[in-house]
């Protein structure tokens, strides 16, 4: 067994930060894209820019050693990142700031950890759980204290859509593990684009195409099918080489943190006085569970099946 209080690998600890940068931005992106494209039509050009620039690396990214069995979970990912997940986070940031469903996201690392107990073998104690309770409470609050505005007209069913997008990262980030030693990350986020791009493919006869094509718009869709979707999945998926599914979630504490930095600077979000009380609440309740006795969280080796 590991103990995973001991410090990370380093290599692993700059990309994941790195990762986490691109995966606040891309709220902050979605945000500006959606202001005058359709939402699917977006996700849709992502996963389209993201496939042709791996064309183009292919040779690069096609380390692999296929087991039988292996399309199941290969699938199994791309339906849950980027399907499920884009279509979750879409309807959530049609709804919610890009700071609130930023802030979402600090549940996954603790929604991994309760996963990673049942299919990881992964032991967790009872800190872990009240963490999460205490979590999902300041959560909870976010999301009803959030208020109706132009930019945020159903805050209370956004942050729901952001939550069920966590889900299915978690689900993601599992079978990802799993993969992770028979293929190489470029060869994982190749597939999700490939996928996601046959996924999202409809929205071109279901959505109005536009006739005119808005310079910062334009550009958020770019940054999100280069920068991110390449750069934060590669990036992400190459760190879950090195270490533990649960060791690599708590990282994404900081994806909230990068949000609501941009979100203030380029779009003028700000929290109100009872928001930033529930953001306090969700940081405690991870703090509960990451500061737990170093027996608290430990990872039982899995060899892959």
């Amino acid at each position: 067994m590991r103990n995973w209080s001991l410090r990370p690998n380093l290599l692993a600890s700059i990309l994941l930060v790195c990762a986490m940068f691109l995966w606040g931005s891309s709220f902050v992106a979605l945000k500006i894209a959606f202001t005058s494209y359709p939402p699917l039509l977006v996700i849709f050009v992502r996963m389209l820019i993201a496939s042709l620039c791996f064309l183009f690396i292919w040779k690069y990214s096609n380390r692999y050693q296929y087991q039988k069995g292996d399309w199941k979970y290969l699938v199994l990912m791309g339906l849950f990142e980027p399907c499920l997940y884009f279509l979750c986070e879409t309807y959530a940031l049609q709804n919610t700031t890009a700071s609130a469903a930023g802030m979402i996201t600090a549940l996954l690392p603790l929604l991994i950890a309760i996963a990673a107990a049942f299919f990881l073998k992964e032991k967790i104690n009872k800190q872990v759980g009240i963490g999460l309770v205490i979590a999902l409470m300041g959560a909870c609050w976010l999301s009803v204290s959030g208020k109706s505005s132009v930019d945020a007209p159903n805050p209370l069913l956004g942050n729901f859509f952001e939550f069920l997008a966590m889900i299915c990262a978690t689900g993601y980030t599992l079978v990802v593990k799993k993969l992770s030693s028979r293929y190489s990350a470029l060869f994982l986020t190749a597939t999700q684009a490939f996928i996601g791009t046959l996924f999202f493919s409809p929205a071109l006869f279901l959505t109005e195409l536009p006739t005119e094509f808005p310079y910062a718009p334009t550009l958020a869709i770019v940054y999100l099918g280069v920068v991110v979707t390449l750069g934060a999945y590669g990036l992400y998926n190459i760190s879950l080489s090195y270490v533990s599914a649960t060791q690599a979630s708590v990282f994404v504490n900081l994806i909230p943190v990068f949000t609501i930095l941009l979100a203030f600077i380029i779009l003028g979000e700000q929290l109100t006085h009872q928001q930033l009380m529930a953001v306090l609440l969700v940081f405690s309740g991870l703090l509960v569970s990451q500061f737990a006795p170093s027996a608290a969280i430990e990872e039982v080796e899995v060899s892959p099946s």
